[in-house]
This record gives structure tokens, sequence and C-alpha cells, in this order.
């Protein structure tokens, strides 16, 4: 294996070191890795917009938010540990999946808006993982929660958050540090035209359900399938805009 740039064997200590327990400490490790990246790295966009809806979820009231906190936070944690392990994986040259091989390929490449690395990383996460996380944590839990259960309804809440946050976060990203504009603002909506943060997580919980009602051996196929079609559409949010 070729040996890594500073940046990645730092990149590397830090998704490599004890995976979080709670939601604080994803926080923790996003930051870590934000401090770390130049802003010519676009996972560093991605990571970005990840903490700053990470953070959202974290500052909501849980005694009145919440029908299940415990799952809600489980789900969290669970759900990070994919995005870091994808990260791990690549970085050592193990096998990773296409989506977030379209991303992490990309990372240096000059034609692509920070705007597009964010969402290329949203599609790679939701898409790819976020089914593998519910049936994670489902099964840690021993849950079975199906469309009219308490924590359906939570993720629907999550959901809610996320549509209220994410324009805002998108925004973070196309403005210069000091204010200025940094990107043509206009392109976060063709983005989010073309990809649908509340369609990707509904679809992510009707798969993980699929998964669940496979028999073991036919879901190999089924990922592989899913993984391919995660990775074109990375792949086709990073095309160059014009």
């Amino acid at each position: 294996m070729p040996s890594l740039d500073p940046i990645d064997s730092l990149l590397l200590q830090i998704v490599t070191a004890p995976p979080p327990s709670t939601i604080p400490e994803v926080i923790q490790m996003m930051e870590s890795i934000d401090a770390l990246l130049p802003n010519g790295d676009g996972l560093k966009w991605f990571n970005k917009l990840y903490l700053l809806v990470t953070q959202a979820i974290d500052s909501q009231p849980q005694a009145t938010v919440w029908s299940d906190s415990a799952w809600v936070a489980g789900l969290e944690v669970v759900f990070a540990g994919f995005y870091f392990r994808a990260i791990a994986s690549f970085l050592n040259n193990s096998p990773t999946a296409s989506s977030w091989g379209a991303l992490l390929e990309a990372r240096t490449r000059p034609d692509i808006d920070r705007i597009q690395f964010a969402l290329a990383g949203m599609n790679a996460h939701i898409n790819h993982d976020l089914a593998l996380a519910l049936n994670a944590t489902n099964g840690q839990m021993n849950l079975h929660p199906g469309l009219t259960s308490p924590q359906h309804g939570d993720y629907q809440r999550v959901n809610t958050i996320l549509a209220l946050v994410l324009p805002n976060a998108l925004q973070v990203l196309a403005t210069g540090i000091l204010g200025t504009l940094a990107q043509d603002t206009g392109k976060i909506g063709r983005l989010l035209a073309i990809w649908d943060l509340g369609v990707a997580r509904n679809a992510a919980w009707d798969f993980a359900a699929y998964l669940t009602s496979l028999p073991p051996v036919a879901r190999p196929l089924a990922l592989k399938i899913q993984d391919k079609t995660t990775g074109l559409a990375g792949r086709a949010l990073l095309l160059p805009l014009k």
C-alpha cells in the first residue's frame, strides 16, 4: 500500500481511534476532522455539513421532542461509525463502498464545488449506510420498529429537523469564512432538486425493512445492487456544474 501523506496519516489516526459512544463524542471527532482538513479537500465540506446537522439534532430538547431518545442517540452514533469506517477503509486501501469511493477519489479536484462534495457525502452516507445503521441499532436494542412505532415517529422528526437545517447549512458552506460569497448559491437549489434528503431517508427506512425480510443468503446481492446505484448517483452529483 502506498504511504499516506501527513494529513491523511493524521486523518487515519482520528477515524481509527476508539469509536465514539455518545453524540458529543461523535461531534468531537468530526470537529477534529474539520480542524485537520484544508479548504481544498472535498471531504472537509461533507464533514462540515454532517457536523452542522449533528449539532442541530443534539441541540433538540430530548424530553419534549423524542419518544425514544435512547434509540435516536444510538442510531446517530452507529450511523456516524459507518462514516468513520468508510474513511479508514479507503485510506487503508481496503474495499470501500462505491458511493464513498466516488467522493474520496475526487477529494482534491478543483472543478467541483464544496456543496457538491457535501451532497455526494450525504448520498453515500444516507443511501448506502443508513439502512445498515438502522438494522444494526435495532438489533442492538432488540427492536423491530414499524411505520406506526415511536421510533419511526422520531425518525420522521429528524427528517423535519434536517429539512430546516440543510439549506442554511449549505449556505454556510457556500459562503467564505469572512462572510464573502464563495460560490454561486443558486447551485444549492439545483442540487437539492437533484437529490432530496427526505426521499433518501424514507427510502433508507424501507430498504432496511427489505433487507430484514430477505434470507441472509440474498442480502449480499441486494447490497451490491444498492451500492452500485448509490455510487452512480454520487458520481452524478460530482459532475462539474455549468
